[in-house]
């Protein structure tokens, strides 16, 4: 048996208004995923620990079957592990968005989904005037770059800024948790302010501001931590070989500490643009030489930020009719059985543009497996499956049980 997960990241919602009080899921015209669903058992996972905010590096580590509470460091030093950046001993690492900050509130956490060329020079202009022996900024992809600093106290308190579109950023500044880090709270304070400067008199935001687009005209670094300790899946799981498909740094980080093989696809954006088709065939292409494969899409959790409910609905179809299907056809002429599991991260509700903590709807499809008595794949049809509502490991071994 091999082992497949498609993550649809936050393609879980509430019911909403303009779709006749339903859901994303259930507005959507996925009968693959439904077939699937019909075909195996469902149910809910809560993929959130009390405590811990809804944030991808939270849900997708649970989702792999990891303990939060023992592995979790931050998820700059997730994405750190990604961009083959080393944390040594007494470095901190943070994720470090390029934002769009208008009338002092911040306007978007993604300077409008900046490219990767403009962005990189904003960095290299930040590494220039900002950053020192102490400091250092590191390249990632469009919005999403490292701030790494030596020394470091990861006890602060940091607001994603995804969570608060509209908040007068002085409002969300960072904040220490114990006496002992208001050093490193001061400090990444004053580097956002500086930024502001360094950013808006670049001329790449110039042009942006010329063109109509909004200027990435401020830095905001969030999630601190240290290198994490991570058991591999092979050591907690018996996987043998396993690869993982993304277009973000955070799922690849976490896919390095798993032992998980990242494999790159062209056209890859984290967007509605992505190439879903490159996608599908790198998945079915590592799935011949893999026991398991994490496919991650994140198109569905950006839509929901942006509160568009048109486009995260045309997201969760382009992932039904553009990836499950062709994969779920091709699979199904396969000597060897593939378990295929479909589900979101966490619910990225279009109502308020950001992560909440509830649990969400999953499916596990085995060939030849007893169903349950689901048949749709959404929100409310999950609550009848006959996993109930699992915890922490719970998904995993569930999925890889025999």
């Amino acid at each position: 048996m091999k082992y497949l997960i498609i993550l649809g990241d936050g393609m879980a919602d509430e019911p909403i208004a303009s779709l006749n009080n339903k859901t994303v899921l259930q507005a959507a015209n996925i009968p693959t995923m439904d077939k699937l669903a019909a075909m195996g058992r469902n149910g809910l996972l809560a993929t959130v620990p009390d405590g811990y905010h809804p944030g991808s590096e939270i849900a997708n580590l649970t989702v792999l079957g990891y303990d939060v509470t023992k592995v979790f460091e931050g998820r700059g030093s997730l994405e750190a592990a990604s961009m083959g950046v080393p944390i040594e001993d007494g470095e901190m690492a943070m994720r470090c968005n390029i934002i769009c900050v208008e009338n002092d509130k911040i306007k978007n956490h993604s300077a409008g989904h900046i490219s990767n060329e403009e962005a990189y020079q904003l960095i290299d202009a930040l590494n220039e005037q900002l950053g020192d022996e102490r400091v250092k900024f590191f390249p990632g992809i469009s919005y999403r770059h490292l701030l790494k600093i030596k020394g470091g106290d990861k006890h602060v308190s940091c607001t994603p800024p995804h969570d608060v579109p509209g908040t007068p950023f002085r409002d969300v500044l960072v904040r220490p948790d114990v006496p002992e880090a208001k050093a490193t709270a001061d400090l990444l304070n004053d580097l956002i302010l500086r930024s502001q400067k360094v950013l808006s008199e670049h001329p790449v935001n110039k042009a942006r501001v010329a063109a109509g687009k909004d200027p990435a005209n401020s830095i905001w670094p969030w999630s601190a931590g240290y290198r994490p300790q991570m058991k591999t899946l092979q050591e907690t799981y018996g996987i043998k070989s396993g690869a993982v498909i993304s277009a973000v740094d955070l799922i690849k980080g976490i896919g390095v500490y798993a032992g998980l093989k990242s494999i790159e696809v062209e056209g890859a954006t984290g967007l509605f643009d992505t190439n879903y088709e490159g996608k599908m065939q790198a998945t079915l292409d590592a799935l011949k030489e893999n026991d398991f494969v994490y496919l991650h899409i994140e198109a569905s959790d950006e839509a929901g930020h942006e509160g568009d409910v048109d486009l995260k609905l045309k997201t969760v179809e382009y992932l039904e009719n553009r990836v499950v299907k062709p994969i779920f056809e091709e699979v199904s002429k396969w000597d060897e059985p593939v378990a295929i599991a479909i589900l979101p991260d966490h619910p990225t509700p279009c109502r308020i543009r950001t992560h909440i903590s509830a649990p969400i709807p999953f499916l596990i499809y085995k060939p030849g497996m007893t169903p349950d008595a689901v048949t749709k794949y959404d929100e409310e049809s999950a609550k009848a499956g006959s996993y109930g509502i699992l915890n922490g490991d719970e998904f995993m071994k569930a999925l890889l049980a025999k």
